[in-house]
């Protein structure tokens, strides 16, 4: 049996947990807020270096389309699901497959380098920091970084940008239209 560390407990860290599981390894999560979801799990202010989704946020395909697999979402949710639903979904999911008593909540990894036997076995130390707690440094035989690509907005400067009067907001912190109505937007991107 192989030690997997995981890190995030988004849609990808949650089916990694499982993947793990399924294939008799020991998988060990961490996420470094208070409960599952990433993206998903709505917050009323955005911050850099979480996910960030909008208040009324609508999944863009049918939940049959993004479902896992081997678990369709129940029939009686909305077949284009708002956030809120993908959430309860992946709740669902976690219970369904018992991965929740694999994550260590609170929890952000610092550091993940190669051992000082990587060249032997391939293993990895993982150092990271429980709040309230300790830095430790612990050795694992694998890795999967499910982090996500949504949590570090990217925001290209325009000549002139500099000298809009406007309000300008990357959609990472956008959570509802109330400040724009009224007014004429400009959205750049797709």
């Amino acid at each position: 049996m192989k030690r997997i560390a995981i890190v995030g407990s988004g849609c990808s860290g949650l089916t990694a947990i499982k993947s793990c599981l399924e294939d008799g390894h020991e998988p060990v999560c961490f996420e470094k807020h208070d409960d599952i979801g990433g993206l998903w799990n709505y917050s009323e202010c955005s911050k850099v270096g979480r996910g960030s989704v909008y208040k009324n946020c609508v999944i863009n395909t049918s939940k049959e389309m993004m479902a896992f697999s081997d678990f369709p979402p129940p029939e009686d949710f909305p077949l284009f699901m708002p956030h809120t639903y993908v959430l309860k979904y992946f709740r669902l999911y976690a219970e369904k497959f018992g991965l929740m008593k694999h994550i260590k909540f609170n929890t952000s990894v610092l550091s993940v380098i190669p051992s000082d036997k990587y060249d032997v076995d391939g293993s990895y130390d993982i150092t990271y920091k429980k709040d309230g707690q300790e830095m430790q440094t612990t050795r694992f035989d694998g890795v999967l970084i499910c982090t996500g690509h949504h949590t570090y907005p990217y925001t290209p400067n325009f000549p002139g940008l500099d000298k809009f009067e406007g309000t300008t907001l990357h959609s990472h912190s956008y959570k509802d239209n109330t400040r724009f109505m009224g007014k004429k937007v400009l959205v750049v991107g797709k």
